[in-house]
Order: structure tokens, then C-alpha cells, then sequence
């Protein structure tokens, strides 16, 4: 499924550049620069942040909801006391769009992050002209190479990069490359299986100045605990709260006790 996910990804990545070729995609963000600061937003001290995150459906689960507004739950989400969103911009696999993304942050005050499988640096220059604050990339589907692409894209753009690692291996990658925002996330994505100790495993290996983002399995009060004693500094939450009939309500049940 990622291999299929990568070549469809890479294939839209063609057609997006015949539509607008990349040299006048940049000339068009020659002077952007982004005008929320999304490290600042969820690395609060004492306190653990929320990345909300806007998403449809997913190949593993199938729909997640039904009714989908962007607009309405990222103000929802927003105002519960998300840091920051978490877009995803995925098509085909998981009912997401571009506009979803300009959407959430035309009709909030807080950062949001583009949530793609990003292959091209040109997707990074994308992610500005939509209004991201942030783009995720995996370490798993980037030759380094292509990665150090992407952060030069990002740095250019004023766009901050969420590295993305799954293993030992993909963190050493991350911290070779200067990577600042380290996202684990708990789910396999070629196996869609899921290690709820990762985290446990990867964060004594990371080095102090490092902002930690737990992603994938969180569903109850005790696993929002237990990432805190861990000490990462914001939880990405997608599923738990696109399943909840009221995501406000899930979201005061998750932090209870803790905000």
C-alpha cells in the first residue's frame, strides 16, 4: 500500500507541474514567509499541546466522517484547544484537498500543517501557496537526498518541516539532517500496524532542544498520560477525534486533568 501510495502520489506531483511548472511556483513564493510560528504554538512549558488533525477517511479504517466540513470542525477543534491542525491534503487515499488546508487556516488563529506524502520539493512550495505553517515528511518513503531537498524547499518558504519517523533508523536519518520537529508516529505504514512503545524506545535516544510530537493510537485519558510522563510536547490526534460524534467533548475527555 505505501509503494502504491508513493507512485500515485509521484504520478499527481507530475501533473500538478504541467499545470503550474515549478519555476513559476516559486517565483510566485519568491517573498513568502510564514505568519504563524507552529513550534512556537505547540511547544508551551509545562504544558501538552494538541495537533488536531482533519481527516476523512484512511486506507486502514476506511470513513472516518461522514459529514466533513473542514471549516466548521477545524473551528471546533480550534476552540476546544488544539495548538495547531493538522491537514490532510491526500485525495484519493483519504478524502483530503488543498482547499481543506487554505480553509482551516483562513477560519482559525492557529498554525496548521499540511499532512501529504510528500516526494518533491515542489509539494513544500505548494503547502506555502495553500497556507501551510508547516509540512510534513517521512523519513520512510525519502531518500536523504530528497529529504535535504525538501528542507531547503521548507527553509525557503519559511515553512517548518515535520520529520516523520518510524524506527531507530529513520531517527538517526532525522537528526543527521538537523531535523528540530521529530513526529514518531506509532503506526507501521507499510504494515498499518501499531507499536505503542515506541515512543518509549526513541525518545532516550533524542537529543535535549528537540520538539517531540507523539503520533497515532492515542484514544483514552491513559494514553494521553503516558505520553506526557514520556515528555513529548504535543500528541497529533486524528482518528480519535473524527470518530467522536462531538470532537470538542473528546477532546475535554483525552485532556482531563492535564489542561
Amino acid at each position: 500500500m505505501l509503494d502504491e501510495i508513493v507512485l500515485t502520489k509521484q504520478q499527481e506531483v507530475a501533473q500538478a507541474k504541467q499545470r503550474l511548472p515549478f519555476e513559476e511556483l516559486k517565483d510566485r513564493l519568491a517573498s513568502h514567509v510564514a505568519d504563524r510560528d507552529f513550534c512556537a504554538a505547540i511547544r508551551v512549558p509545562g504544558k501538552l499541546s494538541l495537533i488536531a488533525e482533519l481527516k476523512r477517511k484512511s486506507p486502514s479504517r476506511g470513513m472516518l466522517r461522514e459529514r466533513f466540513d473542514p471549516v466548521s470542525l477545524a473551528q471546533t477543534l480550534a476552540q476546544a484547544g488544539a495548538a495547531a491542525l493538522s491537514v490532510l491534503t491526500d485525495e484519493y487515499y483519504f478524502g483530503g484537498h488543498l482547499d481543506f488546508l487554505r480553509d482551516a487556516k483562513q477560519f482559525t488563529d492557529v498554525p496548521v500543517l499540511r499532512k501529504d506524502f510528500i516526494v518533491d520539493p515542489y509539494q513544500i512550495y505548494e503547502a506555502a501557496m495553500f497556507g501551510a505553517d508547516a509540512a510534513l515528511l517521512i523519513v520512510r518513503i525519502l531518500t536523504e537526498d530528497v529529504l535535504a531537498q525538501c528542507l531547503q524547499a521548507a527553509e525557503a518558504v519559511d515553512v517548518e518541516p515535520f520529520v516523520e519517523v518510524h524506527s531507530e533508523a529513520d531517527l538517526r536519518v532525522a537528526l543527521s539532517v538537523g531535523s528540530r520537529l521529530i513526529g514518531i508516529n506509532h503506526r507501521d505504514l507499510r504494515t498499518f500496524a501499531m507499536d505503542p512503545t515506541l515512543s518509549e524506545q526513541l525518545i532516550p535516544k533524542i537529543p535535549a532542544g528537540k520538539i517531540i510530537i507523539a503520533e497515532s493510537g492515542i484514544q483514552t485519558p491513559e494514553d494521553v498520560t503516558r505520553m506526557q510522563r514520556l515528555g513529548v510536547h504535543a500528541l497529533l490526534i486524528g482518528e480519535a477525534l473524527m470518530t467522536a460524534p462531538d470532537p470538542a467533548a473528546k477532546i475535554r475527555e483525552l485532556f482531563a486533568g492535564i489542561w
